[in-house]
């Protein structure tokens, strides 16, 4: 079974890391065929054609993981 989905980075946000492969960690923005943009965190080749598993957030765990991530560094 083929995947056929579409996805498109709305927003790139930051590269968090390259491999000597050339692939980058990233953190965007992306639409998932055709839905609401989510917050998206992972592994890309370097023309965007092919990426890795990552993990996709919702509005609601964007918020939870933005006060997570604040309270680490107070």
């Amino acid at each position: 079974m083929a995947n056929d989905f579409k996805f498109e980075i709305t927003k790139h946000i930051c590269v968090l890391s390259t491999s000597a492969s050339g692939w980058t960690k990233e953190v965007n923005m992306v639409s998932w065929n055709g839905r609401q943009p989510k917050l998206d965190i992972r592994e890309w080749s370097e023309d965007h054609e092919k990426m890795g598993k990552g993990l996709t957030f919702t509005q609601e765990e964007e918020d939870a993981l933005r006060i997570a991530l604040n309270a680490m560094v107070q």
